[in-house]
């Protein structure tokens, strides 16, 4: 069998984004593939603001089958893809991209619908009346409120350092539950259930301070974001 009678037979995928080199994404699929048995690629692709259409346009183009978007380009992706699912539409930022069979540019949010499996599933954590602090309001932290406020907490903050962002977050999804924003230093200083870190400070090596009073016995501490570093 030839190389590209080889190659026709794998399904090729990628993730997206600017930093990229720190994704464990290439690892985590090629693990799912191996035990599912699939013949899949899966690379990263570095690219900026401004190419970011094309880029993902010429992967299609040359046989790609989805891809993954991570920071910063989840609110591009948005506006790039012809049609939301549900899930994306609410958040207002896609995470997954891949094209139906009519051919159009599909954009998808797994974001909030993996993390509260994990939470419930792997970390055995009810949401139900409890506190939750998402730290962050990027295009994670737009994947993730909605399945949060589904689980009916008894609040949920967003704390940003550009506090408008939080509010934006906020005024988004005020019909979906109980939510409201502030700025890093304006945070409750009480114990939350959940602690979610959803920036990029750990990937620019930056330190988010916060407030010690929001770790008690029993808080659950979840970071969106990983590489090589410890989160600061």
């Amino acid at each position: 069998m030839s190389t590209s009678e080889t190659n026709s037979n794998i399904d090729r995928y990628a993730v997206i984004g600017n930093p990229i080199e720190h994704s464990k994404s290439p690892d985590i699929h090629l693990l799912f593939a191996d035990q599912t048995g699939e013949r899949l690629s899966y690379e990263k692709i570095l690219t900026d603001k401004d190419n970011f259409s094309q880029v993902v346009t010429n992967f299609f183009t040359n046989g790609g089958k989805g891809m993954n978007v991570t920071v910063p380009f989840k609110n591009d992706a948005c506006e790039f893809v012809d049609e939301l699912t549900e899930y994306a539409k609410h958040a207002g930022a896609v995470n997954t991209i891949y094209k139906n069979e009519s051919g159009n540019f599909i954009g998808a949010n797994t974001d909030g619908i993996g993390l509260l499996r994990d939470l419930k599933k792997i970390l055995r954590l009810q949401l139900l009346n409890k506190k939750i602090l998402v730290i962050g309001a990027g295009g994670a932290t737009q994947g993730i409120v909605e399945p949060l406020l589904n689980e009916n907490p008894s609040e949920l903050i967003i704390a940003n350092r550009t506090v408008s962002k939080a509010e934006a977050i906020t005024e988004q999804f005020k019909s979906f539950g109980k939510i409201s924003s502030c700025s890093l230093t304006e945070i409750p200083k009480h114990s939350f259930d959940l602690v979610v870190h959803a920036t990029s400070a750990g990937l620019q090596g930056n330190n988010v301070e916060l407030p010690v009073e929001i770790i008690g016995l029993n808080t659950c501490c979840y970071d969106l974001s990983y590489s090589d570093q410890d989160t600061p």
